[in-house]
């Protein structure tokens, strides 16, 4: 008789690998301590999605990844991945997630969807302009303790786009105009950063399954986010699967 999702005592996460920062999820995941061990599998073909229950496409160069993913038969089976299971998208996964994209490079940009944003790639600057900065993140486990944001030519949140059939988004972080970079134009300094109707702030959202970060969890020490994705929004859906219809 096949185990039931919630019996395993093991959850399976995907990594798209292949380019970017893989293997600095793949260190960040091996240090959790759970009461369920997580397998990781390095998704490189079609048939790795089959064995997992979750997937992280890291930050990298989206175009790049993108044009992979296609090379590899991989842009239709991640779509549909991500109808039915939880995605993490960081910085460049965060672009790809999205449903729309301004700053492409010449020729466009090949999206997988799945969120209801729009991103400014490259949104707060070339690779001189990357920073660092502290946040303040809703539901990480101690979250009076800011989590350091590193931020690598990161895309700019430009609108939420829900539909009326879409699952809301949940804002679970923003960043405070005092922290960005001076070059950067995506928001200007003397912009009120509390308005909640503007979307350029915002560093991290959920909606639904899937999670997204503009900036690298992965190369910080910090393992919080990595265990928020996890337990909010991998393991609930093993306890789905497994309930009785």
């Amino acid at each position: 008789m096949p185990q039931r999702s919630s019996d395993r005592e093991h959850v399976t996460v995907g990594i798209l690998a292949l380019q970017g920062a893989f293997a600095e999820h793949q260190v960040m995941l091996q240090k959790l301590s759970l009461k369920r061990k997580v397998v990781i599998v390095l998704v490189r073909q079609p048939e790795d999605l089959d064995k997992c229950d979750a997937l992280i496409i890291p930050g990298g160069e989206s175009t790049t990844i993108a044009l992979l993913a296609r090379l590899a038969g991989l842009l239709e089976p991640l779509r549909e991945f991500l109808k039915t299971k939880p995605v993490w998208g960081t910085c460049a996964g965060a672009i790809l997630l999205a449903r729309a994209v301004e700053g492409a490079k010449r020729g466009g940009q090949e999206l997988l969807g799945g969120m209801s944003v729009s991103v400014e790639r490259n949104g707060f600057g070339s690779q001189i302009e990357s920073f660092e900065a502290p946040l303040e993140v809703e539901g990480l486990r101690e979250s009076n303790r800011p989590f350091h944001g590193i931020f690598i030519r990161a895309p700019v949140v430009l609108s939420l786009d829900p539909t009326p059939t879409d699952p809301p988004i949940q804002i679970i972080s923003r960043i405070s105009t005092s922290l960005l970079p001076e070059g950067q134009t995506a928001v200007p300094h003397d912009e009120d950063d509390t308005d909640p109707r503007d979307p350029r702030t915002i560093v991290a959202l959920r909606q639904g399954l899937h999670l997204l970060t503009t900036f690298h969890p992965e190369l910080t020490k910090d393992d919080r986010f990595h265990e928020y994705f996890i337990r909010e929004c991998v393991l609930p859906t093993l306890s789905r699967a497994s309930s009785p219809s």
